[in-house]
């Protein structure tokens, strides 16, 4: 599900943020305090549709507050300590030229919530509920989890841009990476000379749909379709379709590019859209990549022997006789 999703990546990423924050300000590291008020400006201004700006930018040491938005008449204090005090100072200081601006707290590595339910000084009388205008991380997740799904599309991939990556493709398990798995443990160094099929037959097939480049390939691992037939043998013991399935998974990768590319151009795209869906399978035991490409060769050239990828001669008999 996506909004689930979307918000779990945004948790993440704000979790990650806050424990470094404070671990680096322990180790007075303090480059994430002061990035951190362009972050939360901009994070702001989407999650609120405000207009805030770094007032650092304009005024230098800027007093008591660090962002402002002069539309919506808001100013915010980013600071990395959780207190009354803090919050106190900033509140104390000359801020007589915002008069009738809503003061706002944005704690970056702290929980605030013991703050919401103080009485603070405010002698120039600025706009100030701590209820609602003191912020931390989880009552920001808070207003991010209430967001519609388009909106928290909007903060991902704002997070994404400004902290971290895509969000990985939830992987399902697949027979393709389950056979693959099999077909990783098997000796395929043997020289076997009676391979059950029809040599002549398959350089017939070969010969018809004019593969050039993909025929050294088929000539290489043909040997090795008893193998496979064993495999799938034992394979469909757990389930009549399982063979089924994984044949026709790389016949539907053959169907989906069979109309737009050249013979061998379409053996190695099929080759890669098999790698690929394996190597997206929950299932799959990760292998050296050689190791892949030679399993993914030999269940590719099976398939073509076996008349599930590329078009038949007529009369076409792969079986030995």
């Amino acid at each position: 599900m996506n909004r689930s999703n979307y918000f779990d990546y945004i948790e993440e990423k704000l979790s990650t943020l806050v424990t470094r924050i404070d671990v680096r300000g322990k180790l007075n590291i303090l480059d994430l305090h002061l990035h951190s008020e362009n972050f939360y400006q901009d994070f702001f201004n989407r999650l609120f549709d405000w207009q805030l700006r770094n007032l650092n930018a304009v005024k230098q040491n800027a007093e008591g507050i660090d962002l402002i938005d002069n539309t919506n008449k808001i100013v915010i204090q980013v600071s990395a300590t959780a207190t009354k005090d803090k919050v106190e100072s900033s509140l104390t200081k000359d801020l007589s030229a915002y008069v009738g601006f809503n003061f706002k707290f944005i704690s970056i590595s702290k929980d605030a919530k013991h703050l919401r339910s103080i009485k603070f000084k405010n002698p120039h009388n600025l706009k100030f509920s701590p209820q609602h205008d003191i912020f931390d991380v989880q009552s920001i997740l808070n207003k991010v989890r209430d967001l519609s799904v388009a909106e928290q599309r909007c903060i991902y991939e704002f997070i994404k841009a400004e902290l971290g990556t895509e969000i990985e493709p939830q992987k399902i398990e697949t027979n393709l990476a389950t056979i693959i798995n099999i077909l990783a443990r098997g000796d395929f160094n043997q020289d076997i000379s009676d391979f059950q099929v029809n040599p002549f037959e398959v350089e017939r097939k070969i010969e018809y749909n004019v593969l050039i480049a993909a025929k050294i390939l088929v000539d290489d691992y043909k040997i090795h379709h008893s193998q496979v037939d064993n495999i799938y043998a034992e394979f469909d013991k757990s389930g009549a379709n399982k063979s089924k399935s994984v044949l026709d998974s790389i016949r539907r990768f053959y169907s989906l590019h069979k109309s737009e590319l050249s013979a061998d151009d379409l053996f190695f795209k099929v080759f890669e859209n098999v790698v690929e869906r394996i190597q997206n399978s929950a299932n799959y035991e990760r292998i050296p990549y050689d190791e892949l490409e030679l399993c993914v060769n030999i269940l590719m050239v099976d398939a073509f022997i076996r008349c599930k990828i590329f078009e038949n001669p007529n009369g076409y008999n792969h079986v030995a006789s």
